[in-house]
């Protein structure tokens, strides 16, 4: 069948389009002398070349370049203040996590550090970290809160990602984690906090459109399970989309938990047992790993990720930000530490990276696939095949990144 294109579409042509689409039956859902055909910001069509009627339409020649979707980073904590490199140099030279906690750092030293900045000096230390996984592909991130713990300062670090938003060529999701950890003017109180959470932080920063989906770390040293569960049945109330960190550390069964309430994703999962997975297959909850964490804290419990595939529960991979055990804005490089450290197949990571980050972020049906319909968000490599992004590190092969149809980037 032909297709006429309009004179106004633009054809990028002579590429090897990695769709991420299964239906197509390759692997990577690779098409070979398609035509990717944008209007405006959607992708019209993918069509082979010798059926493309240009009509007078701009055409750019990839001159045999890969093609791939734009790559979704679904799980960050990129909006804070201060680092942590001076409490991790303690912890290479022998000092115990304990003693650092009690001279002040951990957690709530980057909580300190969040409070005392202004939204602009957040704004700006946040910049360059987002510039980092922009220039490497990445064309939706999620950024959650919970290093301000308090409604003005949760409320500042949500205003930050909606400004970075704004400020740069790529889409933002914000996720409310105020229940992260107990800040220290609720020590021994977590029950007080959880209802400060519900009863104020929660329904007066939704209202006000600052974030997309609720999150909780529900672990032996976060929150428990019955305060995970009161906190997402006030999100049922509110309409509001949960996900959970979860089985990190142990089993509490928090992602049964999320699978009850048909949360968008478990995150982190190393303790996740069969019950869980069976839960998450009835659900269609994203299962997403944070190889950067497990690397950086030299972790030994490895996901299941047999078990996960036996389910076919949809696995991502993202790389948890944060300034405590995961310091990496670099999505390539944890895609290589999802292959060397948990052994998933190439494919499978670029599936955690497009259309399975997609679906932890509810965002399946509109990014994570090049597909007529979809939002125009790709990008161009100077590769031949997906396997390169992740097995070389330290070069970009990035040739363009394309954002809603047009270009943002060019080496």
């Amino acid at each position: 069948m032909l297709f006429k294109a309009h004179a106004n579409d633009v054809i990028w042509r002579n590429g090897r389009i990695a769709t991420m689409n299964t239906e197509l039956g390759t692997a990577y859902g690779l098409l070979e002398n398609h035509d990717l055909i944008i209007r405006g910001e959607q992708i019209i069509a993918i069509h082979p070349s010798d059926h493309v009627e240009a009509n007078g339409c701009d055409i750019i020649d990839v001159k045999g370049r890969l093609i791939t979707p734009g790559l979704i980073d679904c799980h960050t904590h990129l909006v804070f203040g201060g680092n942590r490199a001076a409490e991790w140099e303690q912890r290479m030279n022998g000092v115990s996590y304990e003693t650092i906690s009690a001279q002040g750092g951990g957690i709530n030293s980057t909580v300190r550090s969040t409070r005392a900045m202004s939204e602009e000096a957040l704004f700006d230390v946040s910049k360059p970290r987002l510039e980092a996984l922009i220039h490497e592909g990445v064309t939706t991130v999620e950024m959650k809160s919970g290093y301000g713990l308090d409604l003005a300062s949760e409320e500042k670090q949500l205003l930050v990602a909606k400004r970075l938003f704004a400020a740069y060529p790529i889409e933002v999701s914000s996720t409310l984690l105020s229940a992260h950890t107990v800040p220290p003017e609720y020590k021994g109180r977590a029950d007080e906090y959880i209802d400060l959470i519900c009863n104020e932080i929660m329904p007066q920063l939704w209202k006000k459109g600052l974030f997309d989906a609720v999150d909780v770390f529900c672990e032996s040293v976060g929150f428990s399970l019955k305060q995970s569960e009161k906190l997402f049945l006030a999100a049922q109330k509110l309409g509001i989309p949960v996900k959970g960190h979860v089985e990190q550390l142990s089993n509490l069964g928090g992602s049964e938990l999320v699978a009850q309430f048909k949360g968008l994703s478990v995150d982190h999962i190393e303790y996740l047992d069969l019950n869980g997975i069976q839960a998450l297959k009835r659900s269609g909850t994203v299962a997403v790993l944070l190889p950067g964490a497990f690397y950086f804290l030299r972790e030994t419990k490895l996901p299941p990720i047999d078990l996960l595939r036996e389910h076919q529960v949809p696995i991502a991979i993202s790389t948890d930000f944060n300034p405590g055990t995961s310091p990496f804005a670099s999505l390539r490089m944890v895609m290589n530490m999802a292959a060397v450290l948990f052994r998933l197949t190439p494919e499978e990571i670029w599936a955690g990276v497009t259309r399975h980050a997609a679906k932890a972020l509810g965002r399946e049906d509109a990014i994570g696939l090049l597909s007529a319909g979809y939002q125009a968000n790709f990008v161009v490599w100077n590769a031949h095949d997906p396997v390169e992004m992740i097995y070389e590190q330290g070069s970009n092969p990035l040739h363009q990144r394309v954002y809603q149809g047009k270009v943002t980037h060019q080496n």
